[in-house]
């Protein structure tokens, strides 16, 4: 896998560890009383406190080392040396070297067509002198 795809992979993880915390936290999260008209929320067992307070712990971590993965995969990506116009000169010898290689590839094209049709001459050279052949009597 390239490192832009492990780069997405990574984000994707991000953002699913974020949506998953935020989703556990509002599923979990003690009920609030709102309001003195509403009568007072029930209290919640000691596992279900200790539950409410380790997942955001667990999720921060997991969290942390996705975002620690994701930033050591951007320090491994290539450094771009002398900008905007280091990147135009190579793009120019990039593009220079494919029309060079084009130009072999458009003359071994050529050579190639020149040498079937003279491959396909002598085979029909050869057809018409089989045919002309008498049969042994």
């Amino acid at each position: 896998m390239d490192i832009i795809a492990q780069l997405q992979d990574q984000v994707n993880k991000i953002a699913y560890i974020a949506f998953n915390t935020v989703g556990s936290l509002q599923r979990d999260a003690p009920p609030a009383r709102l309001s003195q008209n509403y009568p007072e929320p029930p209290e919640l067992s000691a596992e279900a406190l200790a539950t409410i307070n380790n997942e955001p712990k667990e999720a921060a971590t997991s969290f942390m080392e996705g975002v620690k993965q994701f930033d050591a995969l951007v320090a491994a990506l290539p450094l771009n040396d002398g900008g905007e116009e280091a990147q135009l000169k190579k793009i120019a010898e990039l593009q220079a070297e494919n029309e060079s290689v084009g130009k072999e590839v458009q003359e071994e094209m050529q050579a190639a067509e020149r040498e079937l049709k003279q491959l396909r001459e002598l085979f029909h050279m050869a057809a018409d002198n089989c045919l002309r052949l008498k049969p042994p009597s």
